[in-house]
């Protein structure tokens, strides 16, 4: 929903994205293609993927239409040797993982946009090393983005929390600030954590985070806080930038975009 809204969270991408130099191209690893192979999308023109239900009507008319580039497909695939990443040409796009903060970022569509897959039968190790190994990218012209949510526990989300989170939410949104902005490398420490299973029943939206995590290490840096705050109980909106230096927000009206009825809110396992 905050692809159609206007609150603090979308004016943050709104503001990293004017603030950033023009990339060549941009990869984004979304918690929304959860499958079990490693692929980057390598068509010319990719379509935008509604991969949702019991949204309003305007969410599924919304249109991403950034070119794709197959140059930069090869060069992902070619770069992490000897990891094997193949080359989707047909069967996805830009999910609304991608697309939802794009919009804001860059609305103009008009840089090339690839999406890398999230191996469902990898361990998070695997991640962390595959986010390293795309470092390189960085310094040819190549935005990485990592899309996803610290916290993703859709069962237990409270409509009274509109602007809120539990505190097991806030302890673990909290830990993994702490490794993001001092110790990169340890991330993957946060599966020990005592509130891990609530704050990643599924691993999907958890795991763009360590390719975030992983570039940090290669780069031998830290990463900042774009934004953060917690919604509906369960969700963490956290937002970290790699080597960006982006004007502070402002921390009022930080409001979370409202979700649609609660009975078509879908289970965690959607993804998988």
């Amino acid at each position: 929903m905050n692809a159609l809204e206007h609150n603090g969270y979308t004016e943050a991408w709104r503001t990293f994205g004017s603030s950033s130099s023009r990339p060549r191209a941009i990869l984004v690893i979304s918690a929304h293609w959860y499958v079990n192979f490693s692929a980057v999308t390598a068509m010319t023109r990719p379509k935008t993927i509604h991969d949702f239900y019991g949204f309003p009507d305007e969410l599924f008319a919304v249109e991403y239409p950034a070119p794709g580039d197959p140059a930069v497909a090869a060069e992902v695939a070619e770069i992490v040797k000897p990891t094997w990443v193949g080359l989707d040409h047909d069967s996805w796009g830009l999910d609304h993982g991608t697309w939802s903060v794009l919009l804001h970022a860059f609305p103009k569509a008009d840089i090339p946009v690839v999406q890398l897959s999230i191996n469902a039968d990898r361990p998070l190790e695997y991640h962390l090393e595959l986010g390293a190994k795309l470092a390189p990218l960085r310094q040819l012209g190549v935005l990485i983005i990592g899309s996803g949510n610290v916290v993703h526990n859709l069962r237990r989300i409270d409509w009274n929390q509109p602007d809120g989170g539990f505190d097991w939410a806030h302890r673990f949104d909290d830990a993994a600030r702490e490794h993001l902005t001092t110790s990169p490398a340890g991330i993957v420490g946060l599966r020990d954590h005592s509130d891990f299973h609530a704050a990643v029943p599924t691993p999907d939206h958890f795991i763009p985070l360590l390719y975030i995590a992983g570039l940090a290490g290669a780069a031998g840096s830290t990463a900042d806080v774009l934004v953060d705050g917690c919604a509906y109980g369960s969700l963490s909106m956290t937002a970290y930038t790699l080597g960006a230096h982006c004007p502070e927000q402002p921390h009022s009206d930080i409001a979370a975009a409202p979700l649609p009825n609660p009975a078509v809110v879908p289970p965690d396992n959607t993804n998988t």
